[in-house]
């Protein structure tokens, strides 16, 4: 389900709420479905279980999850916002390529060009 990187610079929680999300916005995670408890995502991924708590009480804050308590924690039932922030997101990250790209000397037609050939590969085409 979820899987670190201990070669990322980013706090473990922090990984663990940005693979939440991705999960919840993938649909592999449904609207209103139970996340794993604290103590068994933390058994799972063999971190400390406070670690695990960080995150689900930032996702909580963010309203991503929501807590029953004595049930536990679950998948928010409007995610649209969270895939709009991360719409943003890549369009903020697209901004920065293209913003390299022209300090690499990179033509707009060869960048355009080469995201096409891209599309193009992952589409089967």
């Amino acid at each position: 389900m979820i899987h670190l990187d201990y070669g990322d610079h980013r706090p473990i929680y922090q990984q663990i709420i940005e693979k939440i999300e991705d999960l919840i916005v993938n649909g592999a995670i449904s609207p209103n479905e139970q996340l794993p408890s604290v103590r068994t995502l933390a058994m799972e991924l063999s971190i400390n279980p406070n670690t695990i708590q960080r995150a689900y009480a930032q996702l909580e804050k963010n309203d991503i999850i929501y807590t029953i308590p004595g049930k536990g924690c679950f998948a928010a039932p409007a995610a649209d916002f969270l895939i709009k922030n991360k719409q943003k997101q890549l369009f903020k990250e697209l901004e920065q390529l293209i913003d390299r790209a022209r300090q690499l000397q990179i033509s707009d037609n060869i960048f355009l060009r080469q995201c096409q050939n891209i599309f193009n590969l992952r589409n089967g085409g």
